[in-house]
């Protein structure tokens, strides 16, 4: 499979980081020389220094044998435009895929696929603000994955010196908790790691754990950690776009919300958008606002600023000075593993979300949801099981999986299942995989082709 990406920014270059980690063959245009030269000496990718509009810089990128065509440069015309011309010249492209940040752009009209020749729109910020919505709406105590055909969940934990789970082997941990639960993964000294039953938990082990939401209230509740507590008050720091939808969302809610944002403009519209929240006018780093506008009291802050330093730091000070919790935003996935460490309830990565929705329509075979964890080294693929797929009429045990990969969940009839090794796969399943990146071209080669 050949897949040329338009454009090297941020997203272009960890979906082209993902694909070629799959041995996928991926060739990208990017006008910019020095954003070129950047992929060449980092990326086992082609890479054309020229526009992207052109039919001799398309042709160069190998259009001709490309099946998939994503757009994802900084410009929404842009982006429009060179899906337009791919669809029209080149009918050998079977996906082509559009990254349109404005709202206006992305409204129901263009989301038809008949619009320039468009397959599927991708809208960072949407999908960023509504992350941050259901986060908030599950209590914003750790990151949250959910899924499209159950209501379980995938939420971390840290392992602290108090843990419940420290020192323990996974094999042993029904002994102390009684609660369904899956530890899916796990960071350990920055590693990622698909655990096995004799994999023992250790201090400051980060856990992915799958669950239903009451039973994590339990699992949440014994491992140490606070009662989950109704969110009633906000604090929404960054009135830019993904703030703007933020408080869209959760301005029907009901709860007390508070946004700080030191653009004066910026202000006034918000303040006339929604005027059932309050709006300040200052700048979050300025030491006195906690104390000046009582913020210590709140509930949840949400930082949502243009600068991810600055939504690491304010949500680190923010717990300092009494807020149970906090969700912060942060652009590079690098930085995600940090913020971890930092008592920071939950990281929301604008381009790992926009990855995602990408990646769900590259992916072969019915996906139903893509969630790519700990800075993409791993996914979390939700797919169905039709006649003809290998897994269909064999037991789990029977099934030969690559390295590293677990079914985590298997959904019948709209009835969960965390299944044993007897489990018997059928037809009409859903099923919901964790695999490391290594892994992942052998998973869409034997199971999702």
């Amino acid at each position: 499979m050949l897949i040329i990406i338009l454009g090297a920014g941020v997203v272009g270059i960890q979906i082209a980081k993902q694909l070629t980690e799959e041995g996928k063959d991926v060739a990208i245009i990017e006008r910019d020389k020095e954003r070129a030269k950047y992929v060449a000496n980092h990326l086992d990718c082609s890479i054309i220094n020229e526009e992207g509009t052109n039919l001799s810089s398309l042709k160069k990128a190998g259009i001709e044998k490309a099946e998939i065509f994503i757009s994802v440069t900084d410009s929404d015309e842009l982006n429009m435009i060179a899906c337009a011309l791919v669809s029209s010249e080149f009918t050998n492209v079977r996906i082509k895929i559009a990254r349109i940040r404005n709202l206006d752009y992305a409204g129901a009209k263009l989301v038809e696929k008949t619009f320039l020749g468009i397959d599927y729109i991708v809208n960072s910020e949407v999908e960023t603000a509504e992350k941050i919505a259901r986060t908030v709406a599950l209590g914003a105590e750790s990151d949250v994955v959910l899924f499209e055909n159950t209501d379980l969940q995938m939420r971390n934990i840290q392992v602290d010196e108090t843990s419940i789970f420290k020192d323990k082997f996974i094999k042993d941990l029904r002994l102390h908790i009684e609660e369904p639960f899956l530890i899916a993964g796990i960071i350990s000294n920055d590693n990622f790691i698909i655990p096995s039953g004799d994999t023992v938990i250790q201090k400051d082990d980060i856990l992915y754990l799958l669950s239903s939401p009451h039973d994590f209230n339990k699992i949440f509740s014994i491992s140490g950690h606070k009662e989950n507590k109704k969110i009633s008050s906000i604090i929404l720091v960054g009135g830019g776009r993904i703030g703007s939808l933020v408080c869209q969302y959760l301005s029907h809610t009901r709860k007390k919300i508070a946004l700080i944002e030191m653009d004066y403009e910026l202000c006034k519209i918000i303040a006339e958008k929604f005027p059932n929240i309050l709006v300040i006018n200052a700048d979050i780093s300025d030491e006195g606002i906690f104390t000046e506008e009582n913020l210590g009291g709140y509930d949840l802050i949400i930082a949502t600023t243009s600068n991810q330093e600055l939504n690491i730091l304010t949500s680190v000070y923010a717990k300092r000075m009494g807020v149970k919790r906090c969700i912060s935003l942060v652009t590079n996935p690098n930085y995600l593993p940090i913020a971890a460490q930092l008592d920071i309830d939950s990281t929301i990565s604008p381009k790992l979300s926009t990855v995602d929705a990408i990646m769900k329509y590259i992916r072969k075979g019915d996906i139903k949801s893509v969630n790519s964890i700990f800075a993409g080294k791993a996914e979390v693929i939700e797919f169905s099981i039709d006649n003809d797929n290998i897994m269909a009429g064999k037991r789990l045990r029977d099934i030969k999986l690559p390295p590293d990969t677990l079914v985590l969940s298997v959904i019948r009839r709209k009835r969960t299942k965390l299944p044993d090794g007897n489990f018997v796969i059928h037809p009409g399943d859903v099923v919901i995989i964790i695999s490391s990146k290594e892994s992942i071209a052998t998973i869409e080669k034997s199971f999702l082709d």
